[in-house]
């Protein structure tokens, strides 16, 4: 059935809703499939199709589909790509067979490069093979594409479009991928929405055989890759109908065989490559016919009008936008609004973007059209215009058609929400006589003035009777998984569609999380965040006592409902005056819920997600509340049936009590008027510092960092930011912190040496310093060691910073420390903050030991990585080591996420102002980039030495100059000894300049050349950061390359054992028997050893460290790694909350410990100085095995999922693992042994 062009009726042009039901009806024609429902629908006129209905994403649907025509997949993980390999894997795993009868060979490769160059080859011998990615990882793929294009390939890369890093990382969407690769010769096919995803996949993959041409299949990332909706799915015999079998046999026919070969990949010179090149030129020519021929094929089936450019809107619209993405649905909301209320617009909707099939895209502008908008999704700096616009300009030129105004605009980078407002901003800008020819939209750009003006109270242009709800959660509170939950169930056992988008903050687990879901009668084409909701629902207090703008977003009359422990007198106190006012003055429907003790009082600890689900419901009213118990109940009984059946019956009970738990609020009639009597607290520090987070860590932490315009960004325009910044941000989201008893306390600072946030810290007092302290201070005398009878002690906790793991309780020896509740730790805020300011640093307190480290200043401090989090416990030790005088060069992974956050960084400087000099460069490169670092201040400090060497040979320097600079430059590279040598040597220089003046002597002048770069003379301590997946894989081959350039850099590297930040995804790293993503039936082959490949260079100090189990070998392999003068390596265990530790990351130190118990992680280092003198440089710092190797695995769902689902694989494999780390020992155990040094 032929779509019709969008027209305004007579009848509906005053009436906004009967015109929406009107493009409904319109729309029910192009799309049958959406028409309500049932889960198995009919597709009226459409060869009697059916098809059935599921709730998913866009990462499923691109899978489902992927998986009906690949019989191979080479893969690596990358946000937000990752899902769809892993959906793949998993299918795979349980036996999924494709239409060709098998089931999809699932590889993961050691980087996106590595997995493009398998793709190559497996398609040139013959298997249809596919693959996904995005940004950084599609950049990799880059040369292998433009060889499988030139070899007509019929690959497919599914791409969840993303941005590319710049001045930052940024993990969500955009096309700044895609479009770098518009010159590889691949299609480039797009879709808007997840039914499009499903509906236009296929065409993808069947249009690559036909057309000998390889395929980007693409769609937003995040946007579409991660909403759910519920859409019409494919069933496999309906693809492999469309698919052309014998262009199949064709394609394995021609593929590389022994049985009949060929060669592929020549190299040709230039008196012929021209020529070659153009040869292909028909190929492209004729594809967009195939892409067509399949559109047809799909048309036919489900009654759409699928073309490879869509029009919607006025058929004699005046004003016309032309995008392609995900805007495209909102677009098509405003279109319906306007033509509603009598204007003339419309939108060309780009699918097939390569090859620019030009003709088609004239064919569905309007005749009519006067002025045109195209709206791209990148930035291209320094172009005339981005991809997409030049391409409309030149097809309309090449026309003829040069009467139209044509005007570019930039949108949704990084994935800057792109609401109504900024369509209805274009539609406006279109009926201007001089229209902005280059404009920004979404955002406010104060200083080059391209940004058009929107209005954030335009129309609500969603579907009629369309419930939004949002949820601002605390991730690893379960939140997103109970409204995932809430979006499956009303999905499936409602006529409703669905709709739902999950948005985070740049934190890990504990970080804001804000859940938008979307309930109607009608399609739901909204893919922006909801700004006006009929229910809102706080699940974590401390965001009402920030003054979060979260009841703004709440419709008159609507539901607000906070979770929190608080009376009425209590919730007076901490709401913000501008929360109490909206509330007043728009009827809002206040609600409370303490569901914290709640969860607490029935066993579930801090999982209250149930709870509140429940009373979501019952306030909601979705659905009928008896039925919404019972699918409540059934989801719990499939979630946690594995865990037990009291798990079950905990969640029985939470379910039950949520749906009468909360209690309405009666809003007394002053808060209409309400005044904050709290005055602004002062921010103190450095002026920079203070500006920045005045300007940008404030509204950021509040979610409100969309508010920012541009010139907040001017002094940052590089990407540099500020130390310190996450001391600023006192998030308060712990529900428990831990209270310090003094008398109880031996004083032995452990608690301390674990904290990964460092909100836990000793600190010896003068008597002056003591009576300053706080009235809340507990300040005893120190017990013993140094500083008895000279100082005073406390141990200083913060409230508002601390996470509440809880992991300093079960590392103090004598259960000094407990959890109470934040609140009345509170006052403990006063102190902390006075230690840190006020109190000085005891030299004499501090040496190398466990007690003696934690009297240095940790340089890491409140960062966004998990409650719990191992890898930062390690970071912020080499920090309080060597942070003053560091370089850190940081994978990109976990660690460069809780590490560098934008404007609010833990990393932190001294009262000099030294600190950590942190960079994150890429995933990849990371070892080369940090081996940079190494060689640009070498390249300066060497400069500097032959300065100084010419400054001593002048015979009339000082004395005192000379003296002080050959000590620097006999201490050049010892990092301790320089540190002091270093300051003296400015000093004598400072002194006799200042005292000569303007003198024009030859000391004098090549003195005052090393001053202009005195920060450079100290020895600076190199040190390179990032997890296994980086080590072991991806990054391997630098790290191995570093290593053995016997340089004097340090790489530390956090063994998670997975991919950790995306997602936990199977690495080399990864053991025998693991579950992880990517290996869903268990990993098979054991873990590479990454220790002794460096170890065998002879040549590179080498430790393997697991803080929990020994804190003295951890800090002894630290410090032997920094003073060894070339390349050192030390392998941190780092549980991670992707393990499923039993009892949660509250015992990940208790973890560590039973690792190397167990035999499962052992404890060693290799310093090959000790070989120089004739000893064994190879110290085994693991005792034999005292724990059972399995009890240890078994208490971890990484393993034990494995042990329930397939108890046979699980007995084979976890007596591989055993026997490789028996054998393992063993080996160790023979090294140890030896006498001398090989």
């Amino acid at each position: 059935m032929a779509m019709k062009k969008y027209y305004k009726g007579e009848r509906y042009k005053n009436d906004v809703y009967n015109a929406k039901d009107l493009c409904y009806y319109e729309q029910y024609e192009r799309f049958p499939q959406d028409k309500p429902r049932n889960r198995i629908k009919k597709m009226e006129g459409a060869n009697n199709m059916v098809r059935k209905m599921k709730s998913m994403d866009g990462n499923n649907a691109a899978a489902h589909v992927s998986y009906a025509f690949s019989e191979v997949a080479a893969i690596y993980p990358i946000t937000p790509s990752s899902p769809m390999a892993d959906f793949v894997d998993q299918w795979s795993a349980n036996g999924l067979k494709n239409i060709f009868g098998t089931q999809v060979k699932v590889v993961e490769m050691q980087s996106e490069a590595g997995a493009a160059g398998a793709v190559h080859g497996s398609l040139g011998s013959g298997a249809l093979t596919t693959t996904y990615t995005a940004s950084q990882g599609l950049l990799l793929m880059i040369p292998n594409m433009y060889k499988i294009a030139a070899e007509q390939l019929p690959a497919v890369f599914h791409v969840s479009a993303r941005t590319v890093s710049t001045q930052a990382l940024n993990i969500f969407g955009d096309h700044s991928d895609v479009m770098a690769c518009r010159q590889t010769g691949f299609a480039m096919l797009c879709e808007g929405n997840v039914q499009e995803v499903m509906d236009l996949s296929p065409v993808a993959h069947l249009a690559a055989l036909s057309g000998k041409v390889p395929f980007i299949n693409f769609f937003d990332g995040f946007r579409t890759s991660h909403e759910i909706q519920k859409i019409a799915v494919w069933d496999y015999e309906d693809l492999k109908d469309m698919c052309d079998m014998d262009a199949v046999a064709e394609f394995r026919r021609h593929a590389l065989n022994p049985e009949h070969p060929h060669m592929r990949g020549s190299h040709e010179n230039g008196d012929i490559f021209f020529q070659h090149r153009e040869a292909c030129n028909s190929y492209y020519t004729a594809l967009p016919a195939v892409v067509e021929k399949y559109m047809d094929k799909i048309n036919a089936k489900l009654g759409t009008d699928y073309k490879l450019f869509n029009y919607y809107g006025a058929a004699d619209a005046d004003r016309v936008i032309v995008a392609m993405g995900s805007i495209c649905d909102v677009a098509e909301e405003v279109i319906d609004y306007l033509n509603a209320h009598g204007e003339k617009v419309g939108l060309v909707k780009v699918r097939l973007f390569r090859p620019f099939a030009a003709e088609k895209l004239i064919e569905a502008i309007p005749a009519s059209v006067q002025k045109i908008a195209v709206l791209d999704r990148t930035k291209e700096p320094g172009s005339q215009g981005e991809p997409l616009y030049q391409d409309v300009v030149t097809a309309l030129a090449n026309a003829g058609w040069n009467d139209i105004k044509v005007i570019g605009g930039r949108y949704g980078l990084g994935s800057k929400d792109t609401p109504p407002a900024s369509v209805f901003a274009v539609y406006n800008e279109l009926k201007k006589d001089e229209m902005k020819r280059q404009f920004t939209i979404g955002i406010v750009d104060d200083v080059t003035n391209l940004s058009l003006p929107e209005d954030k109270n335009c129309p609500n242009t969603a579907a009629p009777g369309t419930i939004e709800c949002k949820f601002w959660g605390l991730g690893g509170d379960g939140t997103v998984g109970a409204n995932k939950n809430s979006i499956k169930i009303i999905g499936d056992h409602t006529d409703k569609y669905v709709q739902a988008y999950f948005q985070y903050d740049s934190k890990k687990t504990g970080g804001v999380t804000i859940s938008h879901l979307r309930f109607g009668d009608h399609p739901i084409r909204s893919p922006y965040y909801i700004n006006k909701a009929d229910f809102v629902a706080c699940h974590n207090p401390s965001y009402v006592t920030k003054g979060f703008k979260m009841v703004q977003d709440v419709k008159p009359g609507g539901v607000y409902m906070i979770n929190c422990q608080w009376d009425f007198d209590e919730l007076n106190h901490h709401m913000d005056a501008a929360s109490k006012r909206y509330i007043a003055q728009n009827n809002i429907q206040l609600y409370t819920i303490d569901a914290i003790d709640l969860a607490i009082e029935i066993g579930m600890g801090k999982r209250n997600n149930t709870i509140l689900q429940s009373a979501f419901f019952s306030l909601a009213k979705v659905m009928p509340e008896e039925e919404a118990i019972t699918y409540m109940k059934e989801k719990a009984k499939a979630s946690y049936l594995k865990k037990g059946q009291d798990i079950v019956d905990m969640n029985y009970k939470a379910i039950d009590l949520g749906a009468t738990a909360y209690k309405k609020i009666d809003v007394p009639a002053d808060w209409a008027n309400a005044v904050d009597t709290k005055p602004a607290k002062e921010l103190k520090g450095k002026p920079e510092l203070v500006k920045m987070v005045k300007d940008i860590l404030e509204p950021v932490g509040k979610m409100d960092g969309d508010s920012l315009p541009v010139s907040a960004f001017v002094d940052h325009v590089d990407g540099q930011f500020e130390l310190g910044a996450a001391a600023y941000e006192k998030r308060g989201v712990a529900v428990s912190v831990p209270t310090w008893d003094a008398e109880k306390c031996i004083q032995c600072n452990q608690c301390a040496y674990v904290c990964p946030h460092a909100t836990i810290r000793p600190f010896a007092l003068t008597a002056d310093e003591a009576a300053k302290a706080p009235e809340a201070a507990k300040i005893v005398d120190v017990k013993a060691g140094k500083g008895k009878g000279t100082y005073q002690f406390t141990m200083a906790i913060s409230p508002l910073d601390c996470m509440g793991c809880g992991v300093c309780i079960g590392a103090c020896p004598v259960n000094a420390l407990s959890m109470v509740a934040q609140e009345g730790e509170l006052p403990q805020q006063d102190v902390f903050d006075y230690c840190v300011a006020e109190v000085s640093e005891k030299k004499d307190m501090q040496d190398n030991t466990v007690k003696g480290s934690q009297f240095k200043q940790p340089m890491l401090e409140f960062s966004g990585s998990c409650a719990g989090c191992a890898e930062t416990s390690y970071a912020r030790l080499v920090t309080q080591l060597f942070g003053d005088r560091m370089y850190i060069s940081n994978a990109t992974g976990c660690s460069s996420i809780w590490g560098g956050p934008a404007a609010t960084s833990p990393y932190c400087t001294d009262k000099n102002g030294h600190g950590p000099a942190w960079a994150n460069s890429l995933f990849e490169d990371n070892a080369e980039h940090g081996l940079g670092m190494y060689l640009g201040q070498e390249a300066t400090r060497n400069r500097l030495a032959d300065l100084t060497r010419q400054l001593i040979a002048v015979e009339y320097t000082d004395e005192a100059i000379k003296a002080a600079g050959q000590k620097w430059l006999d201490t050049m590279e010892d990092g301790a000894a320089n540190k002091s040598a270093s300051a003296e040597f400015i000093a004598s220089m400072e002194s006799v300049v200042s005292a000569r003046g303007d003198c024009d002597c030859d000391a004098c002048k090549l003195a005052r050349e090393i001053l202009k770069d005195k920060e450079y003379l100290e020895k600076k301590s190199i040190w390179i950061f990032g997890g296994d997946g980086w080590a072991y894989d991806i990054g391997f081959g630098g790290v191995d390359h570093v290593l053995a350039s016997h340089q004097n850099v340090n790489i530390l590297v956090f063994d998670t054992e997975v991919y950790s930040n995306t997602g936990g995804q199977s690495s080399k790293s990864t053991p025998t028997g693991a579950i992880a993503q990517f290996a869903a039936a268990g990993k098979e082959v054991k873990k590479k050893d990454l220790a002794a490949i460096a170890m065998s260079y002879g040549y590179i100090y080498t430790a393997q460290v697991s803080m929990g189990a020994d804190k003295n070998q951890c800090l002894k392999a630290m410090i032997e790694a920094e003073s060894y003068q070339g390349p050192s390596l030390i392998i941190a265990y780092a549980p991670c909350i992707n393990h499923g530790i039993k009892g949660g990351m509250i015992h990940a130190q208790e973890e560590e410990k039973k690792a190397v118990d167990a035999g499962y992680w052992h404890l060693f280092r290799y310093d090959p100085r000790l070989a120089a003198e004739g000893k064994n440089p190879f110290h085994l710092d693991s005792k034999k095995p005292t724990m059972s190797y399995e009890d240890f695995i078994m208490n971890e769902v990484r393993y034990n999922a494995l042990a329930r689902s397939n108890p046979a694989r699980a007995k084979e494999l976890f007596a591989i693992a055993e026997k490789t780390a028996a054998a393992k020992y063993e080996h160790l155990v023979r090294l140890s042994n030896e006498t001398t040094a090989e």
